[in-house]
Parts: structure tokens; sequence; C-alpha cells
């Protein structure tokens, strides 16, 4: 073998070893983020558990579904998730529907109890999509995939969606404003809450009820008063971004 094939060969030997331990790497650090979610609690409350659950990575565009007992993944589907402008709800949820639809949501529909918006898994009439960030804030699956995960996943299944690792900070702290609207929101609202501040709905929605709370927040502990949530008022709350 000449020393040219040689050095090819090695060469492309290391990038497939790079690529290898890569995966090896991401799967151990998905498996940790998944063992570390108490997202069974309310189910066993309720006193009915199911035998499967979902767990969404928007990151990397992928559905995992999950064994909801050990929290083995069964099955991983492609997806689409929302653009900039109308990101998809990050947080735990539950399939509060099902349906058989056809039109521009594909064959199947699956929606979630996201408390400030309309937000399902869905198929498309678009399979071009998958893998981007495309939507309103839904999740796109082709229409074979959405079929069937259709038939492993039941009405009050849980739902969980991450972007990134903090939680529902996706990849850290936002600005949040009036008018915002997410997971970060509701947690805002639920330190509020918990400082006796807000005594609105919990409904991720920044509205004029959880400004006038934020204010308050704010004059009681000696800071500027402005209605944008920034980094250094999260951390006066009391919120710190931990994987």
């Amino acid at each position: 073998m000449r020393r040219g094939e040689r050095l090819t060969l090695l060469l492309f030997i290391f990038v497939l070893l790079l690529i290898i331990i890569g995966n090896n790497i991401h799967i151990l650090k998905l498996q940790k983020r998944i063992d570390s979610l108490n997202i069974d609690a309310d189910a066993h409350k309720r006193g009915k558990k199911h035998e499967t659950m979902i767990y969404i990575e928007v990151n990397n565009k992928v559905l995992n579904l999950l064994d909801s007992e050990t929290k083995e993944i069964i099955k991983k589907y492609t997806i689409a998730t929302g653009k900039s402008a109308s990101p998809t709800p990050l947080g735990t949820y539950e399939i509060v529907s099902k349906e058989k639809w056809g039109e521009g949501f594909g064959s199947r529909w699956m929606g979630l109890n996201v408390p400030w918006g309309e937000y399902g898994i869905h198929g498309t009439n678009k399979p071009s999509s998958i893998g981007s960030n495309i939507s309103s804030g839904c999740i796109r699956m082709r229409n074979s995939d959405i079929e069937d995960l259709f038939e492993h996943i039941a009405v009050g299944s849980t739902v969980h969606i991450s972007n990134g690792p903090y939680g529902p900070f996706g990849y850290g702290f936002r600005t949040l404003k009036p008018g915002d609207r997410g997971a970060d929101v509701l947690e805002v609202q639920k330190r509020l809450k918990y400082f006796n501040f807000y005594t609105g709905d919990l409904d991720g929605i920044y509205g004029e009820e959880m400004k006038k709370s934020l204010l308050n927040f704010l004059k009681e502990n000696n800071i500027k008063l402005t209605d944008k949530i920034t980094t250094e008022i999260y951390e006066a709350m009391g919120i710190i971004l931990m994987e």
C-alpha cells in the first residue's frame, strides 16, 4: 500500500472514530437527562400510569418514544419544530386528544395541554420540512411516523420537550418582556407566586398582572424598576441555570 493511501485510510479511520465517540457521548448525555426527569409523579398521584411516554429533543430534531417505567428508548423519529418567532413550547405536558386528521396537518393529530396556546404533534403533507425549524410551534412528523407513534401513545401520556441543557430555559436566559409566552415565562410566574407577588393564572403569558407583580417584587428588593426580566432579575428571584 502506498504512503498516500495509508494516510487516507488512517484519516478515514480517525474521522470514523470521532463520529462513533461523538454519538456515544450524545447517547450517554441523553440517557442521563432522561433518567434525571421526574415526570411520572403526577401520573402516580392520579393513580394512572401509561406504558409509554415521549421525550422530544428540539435541538436535535428527534422525538423519542420511551418506556415509562425503565426510560429506555423504544423508537426514534426525526421531526420538525417551531421557528424562532414561534418556538416549540418547552416543558412537561400531557396528550389531551388524539384525532385522525387530514389536510395540512397530515394524517394524525395528538394535542398537548400547553396553557398558552394550541400545540400538538401531527403529520405533514410536506415531508421535506422534516428536520428543520419551520412550524408555528407544533411538532411535525412524517405521516408514516405519526401513524406509527399514534398506536403507541394514549390520551394522558406524558410528553417532555427540551431544547438544550437548561430545561424550560433552553440554552440560557432570554430577556422577557410583556407579551412573551413560553415555559420560561411560566417559571417566572411560579417564582413570583411563591414570593406572594403574583396572583394570576399560571399560563405562561407575560400579561399585565405579571408585570404588576414584577414591579412590586423589584420595589421590595430595591432593584431598578423595569418591565423586562434580565439575568440580574432571574438571579434575584433565585432562578439558577442548572444542567
